[in-house]
């Protein structure tokens, strides 16, 4: 059977639709498997928006733009279905349960994947909120595949990580009732021991949800697909999409305006990304895979793991990352920019907070103090305190080096028939120019993240070169009345004696 002849008629039910890897989901189905049957996405109210309103804002925006031009009767057979993954049942009314009766297909994608969230939050949505799932799973009569999806750092604590659940770093249900009993400061401070080899809920509530997964692999066509970071994408739908500063590329728009310019850790790592699109993808294979080729599960079995991960086949280090990204910016200036993008990241604490004083802190500082005298709204130390939560929160991914082996998913490009590689396979995105992908990447944070154009205007690229006119002749004017002062230091003492 082909994968789109597959996904014909099925009924599809999508959690987590609102986000990063949810919304590219949806518009990979809506456009490469228009002929599906249904498709129902869980959206919770949010901001005094309905679920209804914030669904048709999703499905207006840019992304859907080639989906609407290719496949515009696909648009007809999708739904928004109200409800919140933080509620019991997920909030989802009787009304609506009846129209998910004949669900074939689940990809449970919601999650909190706020790193510094309370522990209370992330269990109620990455752990009830998966048991509540797969509640609602097993009154589904005609299902066909549940897709969990999960994370790469579910193991923290383990460096090289196999397509396998592992044992549980704490009872599921007991920690689901702890949520449910005390309040957000008790379990703040419980947490640190509770769950101490996760560096954040995120990794732990995430491992919990697996073994829920597992427990319920008798009883429910289940799988677990576990992406790295995910960023932006390779070529669908197009080059460079984007929505969100999460990860490395927020970092690069940080060092493009000006207002990031040190950093620590190793340069010589490999961290692991994974392009939205290739994440997709191989998520839509692996539905494929559970239905048409079911592993044998027993009692004594285990569910079946997927790892969407980079597993250094297109490596890149974190040093040549940024002096990759360097280049990129300064070809493609930000519109927003305030001083040149420039920067490096050290081994060294020491000069790593020095540098952070004198050429991130300080000129907040400074600017902040010039906004508040001309009566404009301070706004860099409040960006500067963003950045150091945003830095801190990814440091231990950035900086650390895991093996995730990935041979179960790099088989589901053997599933694909030579008339479907074009649209569902994936190996091809292996071996792409890193370059080119980053230069993509700034477009694309230029066009949906800060709305600007993706090319920059003349404007941007002569601001860019006052900036470093004023840069250069900053740094050497200083390095002039440095070794100036030494030289006279020197000469005065050796006089003296």
């Amino acid at each position: 059977m082909s994968i789109a002849d597959f996904y014909k008629d099925q009924e599809i039910f999508i959690t987590g639709g609102t986000g990063f890897i949810g919304k590219a989901l949806i518009e990979k189905l809506l456009r490469s498997v228009p002929k599906f049957g249904k498709m129902y996405v869980l959206i919770r109210n949010k901001k005094g928006k309905s679920s209804q309103e914030r669904f048709e804002e999703i499905l207006n925006s840019t992304l859907f733009e080639r989906a609407r031009q290719e496949q515009p009767e696909s648009f007809k057979r999708i739904f928004a279905i109200d409800g919140d993954c933080n509620d019991l049942g997920l909030g989802i009314s009787q009304d609506n349960l009846k129209k998910l009766q004949n669900v074939n297909l689940i990809f449970h994608v919601a999650a909190c994947v706020r790193f510094d969230d309370h522990f209370r939050n992330s269990v109620f949505l990455n752990t009830r909120g998966t048991h509540e799932m797969v509640k609602i799973a097993e009154g589904l009569t005609k299902l066909r595949a549940f897709i969990h999806v999960s994370t790469t750092y579910a193991h923290p604590d383990r460096r090289t990580v196999e397509e396998k659940i592992y044992p549980p770093y704490a009872d599921w249900r007991t920690t689901i009732k702890l949520a449910e009993t005390y309040d957000d400061e008790t379990l703040d401070l419980l947490f640190p021991k509770y769950g101490e080899s996760h560096p954040n809920t995120y990794t732990f509530t995430k491992s919990l949800a697996e073994q829920i997964i597992r427990e319920y692999r008798t009883k429910l066509p289940v799988a677990i697909f576990r992406p790295s970071i995910v960023i932006s994408s390779i070529e669908e739908p197009v080059p460079g999409w984007v929505d969100n500063f999460n990860g490395p590329l927020g970092m690069m728009v940080a060092c493009g305006v000006g207002i990031m310019r040190t950093n620590n850790g190793n340069p010589d790592c490999i961290p692991d990304f994974i392009p939205v699109d290739f994440c997709v993808r191989t998520l839509l294979l692996t539905a494929y895979k559970v239905v048409t080729q079911p592993a044998t599960v027993d009692v004594a079995g285990d569910v079946e793991v997927f790892h969407c991960a980079n597993s250094k086949m297109n490596a890149i280090s974190t040093g040549e990352l940024i002096d990759l990204g360097k280049k990129v910016i300064l070809e493609n200036p930000l519109e927003k920019c305030i001083w040149l993008p420039h920067g490096d990241i050290t081994r060294c604490d020491v000069w790593h907070y020095i540098r952070l004083f004198f050429v991130q802190i300080l000129p907040a500082i400074l600017l902040d103090c010039i906004l508040r005298f001309t009566r404009y709204p301070p706004f860099l130390m409040k960006l500067q305190r963003r950045i150091h939560c945003t830095k801190n929160s990814l440091e231990l991914f950035i900086n650390t080096e895991w093996n995730f082996i990935n041979t179960r998913l790099m088989a589901l490009e053997d599933l694909v028939n030579d008339g479907e590689k074009k649209i569902f396979g994936f190996m091809h995105y292996i071996e792409f120019d890193k370059k080119v992908f980053l230069a993509n990447g700034i477009k694309g944070a230029k066009q949906f993240l800060l709305k600007e154009r993706p090319i920059a205007s003349p404007q941007a690229r002569l601001r860019l070169r006052i900036f470093m006119v004023l840069h250069y002749t900053l740094k050497y004017t200083l390095y002039y009345y440095i070794v100036r002062y030494i030289f006279r230091t020197l000469n005065a003492y050796f006089s003296a004696h």
